[in-house]
């Protein structure tokens, strides 16, 4: 069962196939996909949403291989403004994708420290890794600043095409020591 949650202005809510209508109108946009593993199909499809929910991340989740949510303001609970998604993965559990509109406002950021926390708390695992396009620095900035350190770089086929990317660690006690010495995080 993946539980809602809630941060200082977020809510964190269970991806549903409800969802896909607000997810096909929101993302299928250069700015947010072109960093995104060429799974994502580009051009994005009319029912794009729809198939990647029902067929790919429901049964993921079903098989206890990823956990997502989408990501709500709290000022306005029904409208999703990106997803967040923590997955079973050799180098990448974590990933995201944001709305143009809320982007550069420290959302991200706030949503990345509690799925850390319920990656290591309630999951129990025992490191996490992210996966990023060299290019994307804003994606960057987020493990930087959360005390994660760069262990490799690969190559990776993105929507935008190949490119070197880099793989983000973090142990469970060097994020619990981050916690301690941010607590307003």
């Amino acid at each position: 069962m993946i539980p809602e949650a809630e941060t200082k202005r977020l809510i964190l809510r269970p991806l549903a196939l409800a969802d896909a209508p607000r997810i096909q109108e929101l993302f299928p946009q250069w700015e947010i996909v072109r960093y995104l593993l060429n799974a994502v199909p580009w051009p994005y499809p009319p029912d794009g949403a729809v198939h990647f929910i029902r067929d790919v991340a429901l049964p993921a989740i079903e098989r206890g291989e990823q956990w997502a949510w989408t990501l709500r303001l709290k000022t306005e609970p029904d409208q999703v403004i990106g997803l967040l998604d923590l997955r079973r993965d050799e180098e990448d559990n974590r990933g995201f994708w944001l709305g143009h509109a809320w982007q550069r406002q420290g959302l991200m950021s706030e949503a990345c420290v509690w799925a850390n926390d319920f990656w290591f708390d309630q999951l129990g695992f025992p490191q996490l890794r992210a996966a990023k396009a060299v290019a994307n620095t804003a994606s960057r900035r987020i493990s930087e600043k959360q005390g994660m350190r760069l262990v490799g770089i690969v190559e990776k086929d993105y929507v935008s095409g190949r490119q070197s990317a880099e793989i983000w660690e973090i142990t469970a006690d060097e994020w619990r020591q981050w916690r301690a010495s941010n607590p307003d995080h």
